[in-house]
């Protein structure tokens, strides 16, 4: 195996030996991560896998990979037997921002792990008031904030809310996230009071025919 590969296998193998990545197992395959994470040379084994991609494998990653209003999110392994895809998130300057993406507060349709591979972030946590029907944010509250730097791992779940207002120039981190566990996520500006609901492309494609 070509070594490009072998750093990104090595993870994927190792969470593939936890039970399926539900809420109640998360944790365990973030011991995983975090053990992965903190061993020396990691960063440098992902700049050797991406400056050694072949022309097909990188146009491969760009496919499944999205550019949001404060982040490009690239998606570097993704096996379709595996509960999980590796993702790796280049942080634009925060001038460069536009609201709603990581600057509102929001949850995700899936559960992750993180680290920081260079900058630092501000991260907050919240808890949210939601409607009877969990479509629409009523009210955030926030827990706690923390700064986080390089070499910081977490997680965190489909059902918890956060915040990243602030980010330094230069800001890398790498991701495992699970496959999809919720039909959709919200987000809420508290400076307008406005919440959305995210629903994925392709559950839309099935009501899309009733709309012509």
């Amino acid at each position: 195996m070509r070594p490009r590969a072998s750093t990104l296998t090595e993870l994927a193998d190792a969470i593939n030996g936890v039970p399926v990545p539900t809420a109640d197992h998360w944790y365990s395959v973030h011991q995983i991560f975090q053990d992965w994470a903190d061993t020396p040379g990691r960063r440098a084994e992902l700049r050797s896998h991406l400056s050694s991609l072949p022309a097909a494998e990188s146009a491969d990653v760009v496919a499944r990979s999205k550019e949001a209003t404060t982040h490009f999110a690239w998606c570097l392994f993704d096996r379709p037997e595996d509960g999980f895809s590796l993702w790796l998130h280049e942080y634009k300057p925060c001038r460069d921002w536009l609201p709603g993406y990581a600057n509102s507060v929001h949850n995700h349709r899936y559960h992750f792990c993180t680290t920081l591979l260079s900058g630092a972030y501000l991260h907050e946590r919240f808890v949210a008031e939601l409607d009877d029907q969990a479509t629409e944010i009523r009210a955030v509250t926030r827990q706690r904030a923390t700064t986080c730097r390089e070499g910081v791992s977490g997680y965190l779940l489909s059902h918890e809310f956060h915040r990243i207002p602030e980010v330094e120039d230069g800001t890398l981190t790498f991701l495992v996230k699970s496959r999809m566990v919720a039909p959709w996520s919200l987000s809420y500006d508290p400076g307008t009071g406005l919440s959305q609901r995210h629903i994925p492309m392709h559950s839309r494609l099935a009501d899309l025919p009733g709309r012509l």
